[in-house]
């Protein structure tokens, strides 16, 4: 039977998935948490669509072994591609990372004109246009795939000439649409935010939604009188190959230093 103590499951393509699982630790702190990161079967921004939902399955389906509470997708492009088809088959809440954002972004832009970056596979999926336009017709999308954003971060290529230069060459058309919010559409884009404010200029709002989510999250176990109120969470950490790169890069995503990380077969 599922109870307070139970953890948060939080899952994610790779290491991105970490600047969910931050802003879940600030402001959930009592929260014990599982993250799963497939690393060896990352990106999925290239993959099919039944290769995306297959993987999301196995990565559901592991972390309720792990007796958790509430999945959280937090991977935009199995959000895109398989949250329907997870809700419809497994029995634990799950909280994806596409409507925070979108409703976050339409909270705040003025001239309802909203950019999305994200990879290949989200952006070819229309996920956010179709939740931004479900929720206000009369919004104008602009979306751009951003394939060579990942690779940047996890390089730790983030604040130098090679970051500038590469965000240059993918937001120079959203710069000109005359957008005013922009939607940072992959969990490994907050990384890149100073370079990416400083192209876009302050007239362009960010729309980060890891901290939307964590929110969401928070609002899901009050309903559901699951929330943990007391102490100081536990936390560990999955992954599918090189846990030592895992934990030697996944502290610039955490924030903090990753102690260590288990590796699971796949």
């Amino acid at each position: 039977m599922t109870n307070r103590d139970d953890a948060i499951g939080v899952f994610d393509s790779g290491i991105g998935g970490l600047t969910v699982l931050q802003k879940l630790l600030e402001i959930l702190p009592s929260e014990n948490t599982v993250y799963l990161g497939d690393t060896a079967r990352a990106p999925y921004g290239t993959k099919s669509v039944e290769t995306v939902v297959r993987y999301s399955f196995e990565n559901t389906e592991f972390l309720i072994e792990k007796g958790v509470k509430l999945v959280v997708v937090a991977c935009n492009t199995s959000t895109a591609l398989a949250l329907e088809s997870l809700r419809e088959k497994v029995n634990v809440p799950l909280v994806g990372v596409i409507e925070p954002g979108v409703r976050k972004a339409l909270q705040i832009t003025k001239n309802k004109k909203i950019g999305v970056i994200g990879t290949e596979a989200t952006i070819q999926s229309g996920a956010y246009t179709k939740a931004l336009k479900t929720h206000s017709g009369d919004i104008e999308v602009y979306s751009r795939a951003c394939s060579l954003f990942v690779p940047l971060v996890e390089e730790g290529w983030i604040d130098n000439g090679v970051a500038s230069m590469t965000v240059e060459a993918y937001l120079g058309s959203l710069k000109q649409s005359g957008i005013d919010t922009l939607i940072l559409g992959c969990t490994h884009y907050p990384l890149l935010k100073k370079a990416i404010r400083n192209y876009m200029g302050s007239a362009v709002q960010l729309v980060d939604s890891a901290e939307e989510i964590a929110r969401e999250v928070g609002t899901a176990l009050e309903k559901q009188s699951l929330a943990r109120r007391e102490g100081i969470g536990n936390h560990s950490f999955f992954v599918t190959d090189a846990p030592d790169r895992f934990i030697k890069v996944g502290g610039r995503f955490l924030g903090e230093k990753v102690e260590s990380a288990v590796r699971i077969e796949r």
